[in-house]
């Protein structure tokens, strides 16, 4: 990062966790989330462009079998699952198209804790996967992956950086978030 660089008096400690921690109770300056998924409470600073998810599976995968029409008809399909405690246990898969939303829980015989080994799994023909757009492109393009449910796919409110809003900010945490506010 320029940021750091920049600044080599500041230290910034990154903690992954898939689960929705509270970081005033954890003590952590900020954390980062979906846009949807930070609390009311707190201050949200964007620090990415929105995504989109795309549902992908292997061509070998499609070979005896329909392409999903609809959300619904996954459940029909093996799916490759990711586990993850802030939905206590597997995370559902989220479409809207016209105003309507619906979250489909999927089953299939692979479960990740991690977005890139689900990605991995795919190629090898285990079944379709739920990942970002932007990892699954490469794939797509180089004829790895298929994409489905293209019209269900809508864009996610990016990354977001939140505090709490009654934290007394030190001027380096004012840096980093400046340095790292998205101005796409």
């Amino acid at each position: 990062m320029k940021f750091l660089a920049k600044y080599p008096d500041i230290k910034v400690e990154i903690t992954l966790d898939y689960g929705l921690t509270d970081i005033a109770a954890e003590r952590y300056d900020a954390g980062v989330r979906w846009g949807e998924q930070v609390a009311k409470d707190m201050i949200a600073v964007r620090v990415g462009p929105d995504t989109r998810f795309a549902v992908v599976g292997a061509k070998s995968y499609f070979a005896n079998r329909r392409s999903p029409e609809t959300p619904q008809d996954l459940v029909a399909h093996d799916c490759i699952n990711l586990q993850l405690p802030s939905y206590g246990g597997l995370w559902p898969w989220e479409f809207e198209r016209d105003g309507r939303e619906v979250k489909v829980r999927v089953e299939g015989q692979l479960v990740f804790n991690d977005i890139f080994q689900i990605l991995d799994a795919a190629p090898a023909g285990f079944g379709l996967v739920f990942v970002p757009e932007d990892l699954a492109r490469p794939h797509i393009a180089k004829g790895r992956l298929k994409r489905v449910l293209t019209d269900w796919c809508q864009p996610w409110s990016g990354y977001h950086l939140y505090y709490p809003s009654r934290r007394q900010s030190s001027a380096a945490f004012a840096l980093l978030v400046d340095a790292l506010r998205y101005r796409g």
